[in-house]
């Protein structure tokens, strides 16, 4: 029975996108677990300043190295030497796994040494303790990226057999091993045991993956060389994108070093809300793209046009279908949601009002950024990743400037500074120029998005855009009605309810999102939206 679970393979791509939803909403909650845990231990302060800055370094080494080889490289060639050879193409795994393996290695083992001057770059704003604790869980936490490196490829072989529920639960080991250091190594250790929580997460993340991946064919051979035909051709495709990583974390990077200069707990509230309106990004936009991949990948080697435009336009649709409503909900019941999730402990009032202000501005951008992991895959599955990491430096560009100008804007008294104040309630705050990042992080998302979509409808003439633009309109009508209907509950309960408490916040953010969905789903039903009917087909008719 356990093995049947655990090496379950997905047929369709609804199957597979439901699979990585469930597995991520599970995830994603953990997540929340994790950081209420750490918000009411420590607030937005400098304890968790240290811990998100110090979790820089270790997440640019697993993303640069590993994250370009498997995301736009790895799948594609794999399912190219499986279809002609499935000797040859587990030789090419063995290949990857012992190359990534010793690339982490000795990384990892250098920028030990290099962390307290990388610190300093990273973390101008940093002095004295706060610094040194920085270095200390940085030098730490670089044990994750082997354990995540050599993971991830488990996960591109289990994603090529569609195996998407043990690949989707190591995620979920992750943030339990983070909970576990919360809960256990914290009170022994202090904020290092925080760290060794993050390591025990990343080690969890492999091992729950190893026996499936096992059972689909992998066996570990002592191969390790450059020369293998395979291992070149990832290699010549991973370059553009680990070039297009390397400024997304260079972006980052610079988005930590700026909230360093400012008051504390800027780093802890930018990642906060990041967290939180990453959720439907997670849930729907990653889980879709992820169940979508391997079908397009292998549309493109067998030259199937017409199904790859199909498994495209469909996996479109639906992404908006289901993260449109969920923007409306997570701007309109921001305070709600900090309130109820972050609201504890040393986690003060104004911690939850710019917080909360901070996910309102995130949620503009959330569309952009469960597409982009669709239309960077449907460049990779036809072998091109130089245009998705193109659009991307030009986005991280603007994005860097736009901060650096957003974060002079709103220290100042002008329109501007006074137009963000009163729209996201954040009067008596005297300092919110942290909200100049995510202003500037949502621009450059919706931008990075458009010229993707631009340039895949000069690259691929047979999706359908007149049907996803049919639906688009369709959603945004549903959507409005379900604002208004949000909005109204929201102050209507208010009179009914005891906002000050958990459970009357819970009641009311419960409800008002309850029937703001019913409203979504009945206005898109009168409108004909061809998801809301397929919904129904598929739960209420054989």
């Amino acid at each position: 029975m356990v093995n049947r679970i655990l090496n379950h393979k997905s047929k369709t791509i609804f199957s597979a996108a439901f699979i990585l939803a469930v597995t991520s909403l599970t995830s994603r909650l953990l997540g929340l677990v994790r950081d209420r845990l750490l918000a009411g231990r420590f607030g937005a302060g400098d304890e968790l300043d240290i811990y998100f800055a110090a979790f820089r370094l270790p997440d640019l080494i697993y993303n640069i190295l590993i994250i370009g080889a498997i995301s736009s490289a790895f799948i594609p060639i794999f399912a190219q030497y499986f279809k002609k050879d499935e000797r040859e193409a587990w030789h090419l795994t063995s290949g990857v796994f012992n190359f990534a393996s010793l690339i982490l290695i000795f990384s990892s083992i250098i920028l030990i040494f290099l962390a307290p001057a990388l610190i300093s770059v990273i973390t101008p704003g940093f002095s004295g303790a706060k610094k040194e604790m920085t270095i200390i869980l940085t030098r730490i936490m670089f044990l994750s990226p082997l354990f995540l490196g050599m993971s991830s490829i488990l996960s591109g072989v289990l994603q090529y057999f569609h195996r998407f529920f043990v690949s989707s639960l190591a995620p979920v080991m992750y943030n339990i091993g983070i909970i576990f250091g919360i809960l256990v190594f914290i009170p022994k250790f202090g904020l290092v045991g925080l760290a060794w929580g993050v390591v025990l997460g990343a080690f969890l993340h492999f091992l729950i993956q190893l026996p499936s991946t096992i059972y689909s064919g992998f066996r570990w051979q002592n191969i390790l060389t450059i020369y293998h035909e395979g291992i070149r051709k990832i290699i010549k495709l991973m370059i553009p994108r680990t070039v297009g990583l390397a400024g997304s974390q260079f972006n980052l990077v610079v988005t930590t070093a700026l909230a360093s200069t400012l008051a504390s707990g800027s780093i802890a509230v930018f990642n906060l809300a990041n967290n939180l309106q990453y959720i439907p990004i997670g849930i729907i936009g990653i889980s879709f793209s992820l169940a979508v991949f391997p079908r397009l990948a292998k549309a493109y080697a067998e030259k199937n046009k017409a199904e790859f435009s199909n498994d495209f336009s469909f996996t479109f649709n639906r992404i908006l279908y289901v993260v449109l409503p969920f923007t409306v909900l997570l701007f309109l019941l921001r305070a709600q949601i900090v309130r109820m999730v972050l609201g504890t402990g040393q986690f003060g009032w104004l911690d939850t009002r710019l917080t909360a202000a901070a996910l309102g501005i995130f949620s503009f951008g959330i569309f952009a950024q469960s597409l982009i992991p669709l239309l960077s895959r449907a460049f990779y599955s036809f072998h091109d990743t130089k245009t998705p990491v193109l659009i991307s430096l030009w986005s991280i560009g603007l994005n860097i400037l736009g901060s650096i100008f957003l974060i002079w804007l709103l220290k100042g008294e002008n329109m501007f500074s006074k137009f963000i104040s009163q729209s996201l309630k954040l009067e008596g705050i005297s300092n919110f120029s942290v909200l100049g990042l995510v202003i500037a992080f949502v621009i450059s998302g919706v931008f990075n998005f458009i010229f993707l979509l631009k340039y895949f409808d000069k690259k691929i003439k047979l999706w359908q855009p007149k049907i996803v633009i049919d639906s688009f309109i369709k959603i945004i009508l549903a959507c409005m009605f379900m604002a208004i209907a949000v909005y109204a509950l929201l102050h209507f309960l208010d009179l009914f309810v005891n906002t000050r408490t958990f459970i009357g916040i819970f009641i009311q953010a419960g409800v008002a999102a309850v029937g703001g969905i019913i409203i979504y789903f009945l206005v898109s039903l009168f409108l004909k939206s061809s998801e809301t009917i397929a919904i129904i087909n598929k739960f209420f008719k054989k």
